[in-house]
């Protein structure tokens, strides 16, 4: 059992440093970042006479401002991560009871990645803004793949542990 606790503690860590790598990224090359949210906006590599072009937006100020929200939702679901990483590390030796307690963090943190993957990609992005219509700024596919992989490690985070003491006996 300790090895299993073991094992989703590591994917929880493992998806808070993909989260500190896409946080850095994302400020540190922010402008090929910004091009990405401006083209997705602006819609402007949507098929020809698309139908929908009312949605685009064609405002720097909006584009910055989603930018900085994808930033801060990154941030914050990493800190979660890796606050919950902690917290599970405390755990590895506890009661099953305890253990299962101490994934709440975890948990949020892998829940607010999924909803922004989900939410902010998949859905605004790739479905309102048309994003899959683009051959440059289609980002369902790493959206959908880094949606399953945190959604993955969520499910196996969430079975239930059983008590050590069973393991031990």
């Amino acid at each position: 059992m300790w090895i299993i606790r073991l094992c989703k503690t590591s994917l929880v860590a493992a998806t808070a440093l993909f989260l500190a790598l896409v946080v850095l990224n994302n400020i540190t090359d922010y402008g090929s970042n910004y091009a990405f949210v401006e083209g997705v906006l602006s819609m402007s590599t949507t098929f020809p006479d698309n139908t929908l072009m009312w949605r685009s937006i064609e405002s720097p100020l909006i584009y910055t401002i989603f930018y900085w929200s994808i930033i801060l939702w990154e941030a914050a679901a990493m800190g979660l991560c890796i606050w919950g990483t902690v917290v599970l590390l405390k755990s590895l030796n506890a009661s099953a009871e305890d253990f299962n307690r101490a994934k709440k963090f975890a948990s949020a943190g892998l829940t607010l990645s999924l909803l922004q993957w989900y939410v902010a990609f998949i859905t605004v992005g790739g479905e309102w803004f048309l994003m899959w219509q683009s051959e440059e700024w289609n980002g369902q596919d790493a959206a959908f793949r880094m949606f399953g992989i945190i959604g993955i490690t969520l499910i196996f985070l969430s079975m239930k542990d059983d008590d050590l003491e069973a393991e031990r006996a």
